[in-house]
């Protein structure tokens, strides 16, 4: 395993112009005496097709991250830059529209892409398939399971055709094996698409099991602690002897970031 230490700013060499670029970013809530600082001078440099995971306790500043790169926020100070395309989002709640069929809810983000009637259609049945959901098609959102659900947001979070996809905890509350294989799928995706991922979550063996590479986040202010390369081959399993071990020294990481903020 490779860890890198105590990185105010992303220390990991990336060759190639980055897909994402977050420079000395600092973001503040409220104003004067009564401002709360979230994040204090965060730097990192996501790399095209990379999958990052960002992780850290609850607090530590991960959705405001990823909602500045998804351009819902700005930041106090400092630069944001997405060097890519369009952006989708994925978050915990599959918040789709309950009037609307699994083909409906990803036929709409199509719509709003531009793309003409038959077109939706088949790309929608196309990544309906890709996320083992062509059966289901004409359902609706009360007639799928959590976990199908998830698929129907991924899929259309698919369907903007986004370079980069910000996921926000997309599978916290769901049981371990439907997460299991849900971490399964989306890797399967994620090979084929080449998509650049950051992906935000407090399970520190999820992050493990995913990343390419794991970014530490200490809360209160939140800034970078630590990066962690994994360099486990693929594919992962999460309940594995390798992933366990890694996840071991990851959480005595945070473990002592906890203490140190006490």
């Amino acid at each position: 395993m490779t860890l890198l230490h105590n990185s105010s700013e992303d220390s990991s060499a990336i060759e190639t112009a980055p897909a994402v670029s977050i420079v000395d970013v600092s973001k503040a809530f409220g104003h004067g005496a009564s401002a709360v600082l979230a994040l204090e001078r965060v730097s990192l440099r996501v790399a095209p097709g990379e999958f990052v995971c960002l992780l850290g306790a609850s607090g530590c500043g991960k959705s405001t991250l990823l909602n500045l790169i998804a351009g819902l926020d700005r930041p106090t100070s400092g630069e944001v830059t997405v060097h890519a395309g369009r952006t989708g989002l994925m978050f915990q709640e599959a918040a789709l529209f309950p009037w609307l069929t699994a083909r409906g809810n990803v036929e709409l983000a199509l719509k709003l892409a531009g793309a003409n009637g038959t077109a939706r259609k088949a790309r929608a049945d196309e990544l309906l398939e890709m996320v083992h959901l062509a059966d289901f098609a004409k359902r609706r959102p009360h007639e799928l399971s959590g976990g199908m659900r998830q698929r129907v947001a991924l899929a259309r979070a698919l369907a903007q055709d986004a370079e980069v996809l910000l996921m926000d905890e997309p599978f916290g509350a769901l049981d371990a094996m439907t997460r299991d294989r849900l971490h399964d799928e989306l890797e399967s995706l994620w090979r084929v698409t080449n998509t650049t991922i950051v992906f935000v979550t407090h399970n520190v063996r999820e992050a493990v099991r995913l990343g390419d590479r794991v970014v530490l986040l200490a809360s209160r202010p939140g800034r970078i602690a630590d990066t962690f390369a994994i360099d486990i081959p693929r594919p992962r399993r999460i309940d594995s002897a390798e992933v366990a071990t890694f996840a071991a020294t990851i959480t005595d990481r945070l473990r002592a970031e906890v203490n140190d903020g006490r």
